[in-house]
C-alpha cells in the first residue's frame, strides 16, 4: 500500500491593485500599489508600505475613500482597482481626487535665428547677424596728429566680443601717448562698444587725454563723399552757433521789463551823446548865477537890491581875520 502525502493548504487569494492619492494635494498623481496577501498580512503592514510609496508628514496613518472620505480600517474592505486617499494624522480634505491627471510636459520651442523685418524683396542680413559673422575694417587716425595718415586695421570677429581686445589690437598699429585707451569718431563722439563700429569707417584713437578737435576728415585718404558729409556737418554747426548767439542777445534785451528800459538809469546800446555846457556871458551885467534869458514869470518882477545894513554871520576864524584886515 502506498503512503499518503500530507495535504498542504495554499492561499490562492489574488493580490489586489489599488490607486492611492495624497490627502489635500490636487497635483499629486495617483500611485499604483499591489497588495499581495503574503507580504501584506495586516492593515498595519499596508500602512507601512504606503509610507514608502506616498510622502506624507509623520507617515501614513489613515486611509479614506476619495469621494466621501469614509475611513478604511481593514484589508477586507479594500477593493481590487479601488481608489483611496492616504493621510497622516490630519482630517480628510475633500478634493476632486478622481479627476487628477498627470500634466503633459510643455513643448520646448526651438531657438530660431533672429531675422530682419522684410519690407521689400532685397535679402539684407540683420545687424545682429552681421556683427556676429563678419570682421571689421576700420581706418584709425592718431589723436592730435593731423598729418599722419590713417592706418587700416582688420579686426576679426572673435575679437569683437570684447571691447578691450579691440583697443589692444588698434594699439598694435597706432601709437598715441599712453597707449590706445579711447576711440572716437572724427567729430568727437566717444565709442564704448564694438557694436558701434562700422565697416570701412574712420576713427580717432587716443590715450588718456581728451579728444583734440582737428579736421581729420580733410585728409587725402578720406573719400570725397565722406569729406562732403563732414563739411556739411561743420557748416551746419557754425550756423547753429551764430543763430544761438543772436538769440541770446535778443532774449537778454527782451528779458528786461519795459519800465526799467524806459528809466533814465537804464543804459541803452548805441553812441554816447556828449552834453555841451551852455556858454555864459561874461561882463559886468552877467555872471554864472544869472540866466541868459529869464523866464516869463521873472521878467516883470522887480529886482531887490542888497541892503548894506544886513548883517551876515561869518565863522569865528574868518571873523578874526576880517577884523585884523579892517584894522
Amino acid at each position: 500500500m502506498g503512503t499518503r502525502r500530507p495535504h498542504v493548504l495554499v492561499d490562492t487569494t489574488p493580490a489586489k491593485t489599488i490607486l492611492v492619492y495624497r490627502n489635500g494635494d490636487a497635483f499629486f498623481v495617483a500611485r499604483r500599489l499591489v497588495v499581495p496577501r503574503r507580504r501584506v498580512p495586516t492593515f498595519e503592514a499596508l500602512l507601512e508600505q504606503l509610507t514608502e510609496q506616498v510622502d506624507v508628514p509623520f507617515g501614513v496613518r489613515r486611509l479614506f475613500t476619495p469621494t466621501r472620505g469614509h475611513p478604511v480600517r481593514e484589508l477586507q474592505a479594500l477593493q481590487a482597482g479601488g481608489k483611496y486617499v492616504a493621510a497622516g494624522r490630519e482630517p480628510f480634505k475633500k478634493l476632486d481626487y478622481i479627476h487628477i491627471v498627470p500634466r503633459k510636459p510643455g513643448k520646448m520651442s526651438k531657438l530660431k535665428e533672429i531675422k530682419p523685418v522684410v519690407h521689400c524683396d532685397l535679402n539684407v542680413p540683420s545687424r545682429w547677424q552681421t556683427f556676429q559673422r563678419t570682421s571689421r575694417l576700420v581706418n584709425v587716425f592718431t589723436n592730435g596728429r593731423l598729418f599722419i595718415p590713417p592706418v587700416k586695421i582688420i579686426i576679426p570677429k572673435f575679437s569683437l566680443t570684447e571691447w578691450n581686445s579691440v583697443l589692444a589690437m588698434i594699439g598694435e598699429k597706432v601709437f598715441p601717448l599712453g597707449g590706445v585707451q579711447k576711440l572716437f569718431t572724427m567729430n568727437g563722439h566717444l565709442l564704448d562698444n564694438s557694436k558701434d563700429l562700422q565697416d570701412n569707417h574712420f576713427y580717432v584713437a587716443a590715450g588718456p587725454e581728451t579728444f583734440k578737435d582737428f579736421p581729420y576728415w580733410k585728409s587725402s585718404k578720406v573719400p570725397s563723399e565722406v569729406q562732403r558729409k563732414y563739411a556739411d556737418i561743420e557748416k551746419y554747426s557754425r550756423e547753429k552757433k551764430k543763430e544761438g548767439s543772436k538769440g541770446k542777445e535778443t532774449h537778454k534785451h527782451d528779458s528786461i521789463p519795459r519800465k526799467e528800459r524806459d528809466s533814465v538809469f537804464y543804459a541803452r546800446a548805441g553812441k554816447k551823446t556828449t552834453l555841451v555846457a551852455p556858454s555864459f556871458q561874461s561882463g559886468s551885467e552877467g555872471d554864472v548865477f544869472r540866466a541868459q534869458t529869464p523866464s516869463a514869470d521873472t521878467q516883470e518882477a522887480p529886482e531887490v537890491k542888497e541892503d548894506s545894513s544886513v548883517q551876515v554871520e561869518v565863522p569865528v576864524d574868518q571873523s578874526v581875520s576880517l577884523l585884523w584886515f579892517c584894522t
